[in-house]
């Protein structure tokens, strides 16, 4: 398959940049009614009543909804679904999410009541008008005050908050190894909550077609467990319900689940007899969208003398929110990446999910995967200073050679390729690392501080690890010279449509115009991947491939009788069926016709892929800072990446995936932080005003090159690439700013590291 070396564009720009993208809040539906959420103001109390008397009356009004009438029409709390044991060795408490608070509500901004309207205004004006009667009660909003003794609970029947401990591996025994250690280093630190915040906000659009079934439109990365989590909870046939992702306007992960709006939408829709559409505003995703992250970080590192890792020891504590579900527990799944590229005697880990009146949170690019590689990568630098070694060496000294593979860790991942040092050695040369020394003295006589700092990310990609997901995806030719692709994967900005149409085209030897690509409809296709752990690479581009080849088997057929040939003669290349050894052939299309003629449906196909493993894409990131002590300004003046993505599908799209990677880790390293107030549980960071986003401005231009080492887990040889970048930018990021302050005596500061909080640290050294 090529590689789309002569790429020149994404096909999916010219709608975009014009204005004709397809999102939710495009689409128009004669009789369109609006959805509002009157969202609770407080994190926890006890609610008393919900009076929606002024509001029904209000003009304009539809319905005005609540939890009565969502029990009346028998809809449930979404369901959790998480087995893992809690500390006493039960089964977790099942913290179901509401679709409404009844009785209580648990976090900031939890929706109440659902007002239907003729047009926004109205709805706005009527959620407005309903009276909400509480008895507020006693916050908590950290993992680490929720473990304590007294502190308010989420729910009664969770002792501590803590909803279920995940334990692997030996603890007495590492226990030990670490007893016995040379040395061991130790870190303490909290990975900080974010807000994923796509460009397109979420939104869902409902309504009852004229056969009875339910159509949803709605900016999700996975529509078909999206249909099946909707038919679960309004009670319906799977069948009954048609789901379809136009333009997704970025997920990051966030939205892969079904949350209590899409429910409310589509129960709404049924109750009131017209479309219903909700799309939340910027404010409103603050506090409705699942956050990320938030989790608090203990690793304990043994060497012996010469500095060889003899044991890692990881406690981990994710602060999940008021609500309990798979999604919850993306740190599980990953927890494999603190293991990193080395050679570790034995590893254990605990981590548990801490219940908090907190939004819930979900996966957000790397969902884990940059919070183990911020454990292991972080306290090997600390390792590295306290024992006066080289931390390049250190890591160096402890890497898993090519010789090695396939390697068992020993700690749920046994690494199928790679060839780590490689990647280590090309990304010191890019960044220069010899002339480091150099520039740091000439930084330091300007009165600036000058750090380096280097992070190995692995990753699982293509999960889950125990049981990945496949892939479907169909293919058909028309009569007219039209190629469609119905894709499994969904795309949600990362280029995908370019990329698969291209592998198409190539393929087929038909021009890339020709090719039409379709996603998200689950009448056309009935499942799919969706999008989600860098998948699209190492599983939907091997669909698309075997797709390809049974499309092209399907016309074999028809092109021998075309051509009186006998089958076994027959090939194809370059657009054509071909008979071995004569000048006879026949076109794609006129294949695609021949058959048309005959009753079919043209040619098509349809193929499907089950990956027997996921892929482990790795790589090394250098990141080099500035920091001016007098104002705590830092910047990333350097930046350098080598991958290794298995078989590069798209060189373009590969870098521009791991540029928008690198700006989300290293955002969150340097400015983004979702604060509560730990009294009352507001959130403090509520728009852009109070939370930080990532500019081009705050870096400089990427340094990335990849080694293609590809992996025999799909026949394409492919990685993935679409975490990548998160994955490895946070350490790495941490990491430079602990280089550059380490001078002053500050060996280690929590993230984020914006210029107020650097100043202070610098101030209190000299004080």
């Amino acid at each position: 398959m090529g590689t789309n070396a002569d790429y020149q564009g994404r096909v999916e720009d010219d709608r975009f940049i014009t204005g004709n993208g397809r999102y939710v809040a495009d689409l128009a539906q004669h009789g369109l009614s609006h959805a509002v959420l009157v969202r609770s103001p407080y994190a926890h109390a006890r609610l008393i009543d919900v009076d929606v008397t002024e509001a029904i009356a209000a003009p304009g009004v539809l319905g005005v909804f609540t939890a009565t009438d969502l029990a009346a029409d028998g809809i449930g709390d979404q369901p959790c679904g998480v087995t893992h044991p809690r500390p006493d060795g039960q089964e977790a408490f099942q913290a179901c999410r509401r679709v409404l608070a009844r009785d209580k509500v648990r976090h900031l901004g939890e929706p109440i009541a659902l007002v239907v309207a003729e047009s926004l205004a109205a709805a706005h004006a009527a959620a407005e008008l309903v009276r909400i009667d509480v008895d507020e009660l006693p916050v908590v909003t950290g993992s680490e005050a929720a473990k304590e003794s007294g502190a308010a609970l989420v729910w009664a029947e969770v002792p501590g908050n803590v909803a279920c401990v995940w334990t692997r591996g030996d603890l007495d025994a590492v226990d030990a190894a670490l007893a016995g250690a040379h040395h061991v280093a130790r870190l303490d630190s909290q990975v900080s909550r974010v807000i994923a915040h796509t460009m397109e906000p979420r939104g869902v659009l409902a309504f009852v077609g004229d056969d009875g079934r339910l159509t949803v439109h709605a900016s999700t990365q996975n529509p078909a467990p999206m249909r099946a989590g909707l038919a679960a909870m309004l009670g319906l046939p799977v069948d009954d319900i048609h789901v379809l992702a136009g333009d997704v306007g970025g997920s990051f992960g966030m939205k892969s689940g079904v949350y209590p709006e899409d429910v409310l939408v589509c129960w709404a829709a049924r109750k009131v007899g017209r479309p219903v559409r909700w799309i939340a505003d910027r404010s409103e995703g603050f506090l409705a969208d699942e956050h990320g992250r938030d989790v608090h970080i203990r690793s304990s590192l043994g060497l012996d003398v010469d500095g060889h890792f003899l044991a890692l020891r990881v406690e981990c504590d994710i602060n999940i929110g008021a609500y309990l579900s798979g999604r919850s527990l993306g740190m599980v799944g990953n927890a494999g990446g603190i293991a990193g590229i080395y050679r570790i005697g034995g590893i254990a880990a605990e981590i548990r999910a801490i219940h908090t009146h907190t939004q819930v949170t979900a996966p957000y690019r790397g969902a884990g995967r940059p919070e183990a590689t911020y454990a292991i990568e972080r306290v090997i630098d600390i390792a590295a200073r306290e024992m006066n070694i080289d931390p390049f060496e250190l890591r160096r000294r402890n890497v898993v050679p090519p010789s090695a593979m396939p390697y068992d860790t020993g700690f749920t991942f046994t690494y199928d390729s790679g060839e780590f040092e490689q990647n280590m050695l090309q990304a010191a040369r890019m960044a220069d690392r010899d002339g480091f020394e150099a520039r740091r003295r000439e930084a330091s006589e300007r009165g600036k501080l000058r750090g380096l700092g280097m992070a190995n990310p692995i990753e699982a990609a293509g999960g889950p690890v125990a049981k990945p997901a496949g892939d479907k995806a169909r293919l058909q030719v028309a009569p007219d010279g039209t190629v469609t692709l119905f894709s499994g994967c969904v795309t949600v900005g990362q280029g995908i449509e370019t990329t698969f149409s291209n592998m198409v085209a190539e393929a087929l030897g038909v021009d890339l115009a020709q090719v039409k690509y379709l996603q998200g409809d689950t009448d056309l296709l009935s499942g799919g991947r969706g999008n989600g752990g860098s998948s699209a690479a190492p599983v939907g581009a091997p669909c698309i491939s075997i797709t390809i080849d049974n499309l092209i088997e399907a016309g074999l057929a028809s092109a021998a009788e075309m051509l009186q040939a006998e089958l076994s003669d027959v090939t194809f290349a370059d657009g054509c069926y071909l008979v071995a050894d004569t000048d006879r052939s026949v076109g794609l299309v006129a294949v695609a016709a021949f058959m048309a003629e005959r009753g079919s449906d043209g040619l098509t196909a349809t193929g499907a892929f089950d990956p027997p493993g996921v892929t482990f894409p790795n790589g090394s990131h250098l990141c080099e800072v500035e920091i001016d002590p007098e104002t705590g300004t830092i910047e990333v003046v350097n930046y350098c990446v080598c991958e290794d993505i298995g078989r590069v599908l798209n060189p373009t799209l590969a870098a521009g995936q791991m540029h928008g990677g690198i700006v989300q880790g290293a955002g969150q390293a340097l400015l983004e932080q979702t604060v509560h107030d730990p009294d009352t549980g507001q959130l403090l960071t509520g728009s852009f005003m109070d939370y930080a986003m990532p500019r081009a401005d705050n870096f400089p231009h990427f340094q990335f090159a990849t080694r293609e080492v590809l992996t025999p887990v799909n026949p394409l040889g492919v990685k993935g690439v679409g975490e990548a970048g998160s994955v490895g930018s946070i350490a790495a990021t941490i990491n430079a700013v602990c280089d550059a302050l380490a001078p002053l005596g500050i060996y280690h500061f929590e993230m984020p590291a914006t210029p107020a909080r650097i100043w202070s640290a610098i101030q209190a050294v000299k004080s």
